[in-house]
């Protein structure tokens, strides 16, 4: 098949595009469309950690704030968290309550320079969710070797910068 000047890599046909369908037979996922399966995986996994946080009143941002604040080579203010958290958030102002609540809790204290820290309840609430999220990744990775989920994670990064009009 020729290619087009200028690339590299050869042109194949396209395969053409079915409706999305939960009970596709293995022989048609090839057909089926990415976006409809990699939503239902994130809606999936979502519910399932955040039912599992809600049970022990702790919600999915505030975990990602407290995990933000720890792993900073230097401690953030408010505004460079929310602006850095809100990208995978539900709303604008989601990353901004998350800070708040765990103000409130305990868990976060604002140093004399306006810089977020941890409190050791708050490092204590965080390692004890890690250990919740390591569980939970034990559920959803069930069955999946570490070859396979890296597999799966570079041909998504892949379909991401092709879409995105960059080079994985």
């Amino acid at each position: 098949m020729d290619q087009p000047t200028g690339t590299s890599a050869p042109v194949t046909a396209a395969t053409d595009q079915a409706p999305a369908h939960p009970a596709a037979a293995d022989d048609m996922l090839a057909t089926q469309p990415v976006g409809y399966w990699s939503g239902l995986a994130h809606t999936a996994v979502t519910r399932h950690l955040r039912d599992a946080m809600a049970r022990i009143d702790v919600t999915q941002p505030q975990y990602w704030v407290l995990n933000h604040v720890t792993y900073r080579p230097e401690a953030p203010s408010r505004e460079e968290t929310v602006a850095e958290l809100t990208p995978p958030a539900d709303g604008p102002h989601e990353i901004s309550r998350a800070v708040d609540q765990l103000v409130h809790r305990g868990w976060l204290r604002f140093d004399d320079e306006r810089r977020l820290r941890p409190t050791e309840a708050g490092e204590a609430a965080r390692v004890r969710l890690r250990e919740l999220a390591t569980e939970l990744r034990a559920v959803v990775h069930e069955g999946v070797s570490d070859e396979e989920y890296v597999a799966a994670l570079k041909v998504l990064r892949r379909m991401i910068a092709n879409v995105e009009g960059h080079t994985a």
